[in-house]
């Protein structure tokens, strides 16, 4: 499937793998439409002195009337959304992230972001794409949805519900012809990491049997080919990951 002509969403496009995202679905012909709770004009820019179309809205994924307006705009605008990235998602800065130190504000803000995000997105777009025919939907989980990893409790219930929402979606609207699936990234380089130790970076990198740390562009590009060549592809979970699943250990 040529993306030329296809309308994309594309959440926490402002920075990292949100707007790695929207880069690689606009040079592939997508008219993207940049959402994110920051400004997210800078990924417009990028895009359009590259020749492509993205527009940037403000979005809250947390919120269900946020997906409303910004769904029925993009509509109103662009006639229809063929495609959808859940890619927004934040680390607990808040607190703790163990199971008993965590506290519940920091609790709320990672599930509502991270999980509660991407089941209102669907939720948002679905019932469009039904009457159109069909679409596809990628989500962002994380290898912390798959293995029990330092520090991330909070982080890993959010993804491990992405997973099983992604396998649920897919069941229910496969037969609507709307392909669902979601990728487990690896440790990305991305401005979570800003401000992490060169011990902690080079931690990281030697979890993977690569050696380094994973590209947004990386994973943009999984992104790209499931929203283009997925056609017998949906409700899969796929490791971009560099070799950590593999390597077996942290």
């Amino acid at each position: 499937m040529s993306l030329n002509g296809k309308i994309a969403i594309v959440t926490g496009a402002a920075r990292g793998i949100g707007q790695a995202t929207a880069k690689r679905l606009a040079s592939e012909g997508a008219t993207v439409i940049a959402a994110d709770i920051q400004d997210a004009s800078a990924t417009v820019d990028a895009i359009a002195q590259l020749g492509g179309k993205a527009h940037a809205y403000e979005l809250d994924v947390r919120v269900m009337n946020s997906w409303a307006d910004t769904v029925r705009e993009v509509i109103d605008g662009h006639g229809r959304v063929d495609l959808l990235a859940n890619v927004a998602g934040v680390v607990n800065m808040l607190s703790e992230d163990s199971v008993v130190g965590l506290t519940e504000e920091a609790w709320d803000n990672v599930i509502n972001t991270d999980l509660k995000g991407v089941w209102l997105g669907m939720r948002a777009v679905i019932p469009h794409m039904i009457e159109r025919g069909g679409g596809r939907i990628v989500n962002i989980s994380s290898m912390a949805a798959l293995r029990g990893l330092p520090n991330l409790a909070s982080y890993s219930a959010a993804k491990g519900g992405v997973v099983s929402l992604t396998k649920q979606a897919a069941f229910e609207y496969g037969p609507h012809n709307i392909l669902i699936n979601a990728i487990c990234p690896g440790t990305i380089d991305t401005p979570i990491l800003a401000d992490i130790t060169d011990e902690m970076r080079e931690a990281n990198a030697n979890a993977h049997i690569v050696r380094r740390l994973g590209l947004p562009e990386e994973i943009a590009s999984m992104v790209a080919y499931l929203m283009r060549e997925g056609s017998f592809l949906t409700g899969e979970i796929y490791p971009v990951d560099g070799g950590w699943a593999a390597k077996g250990n942290f």
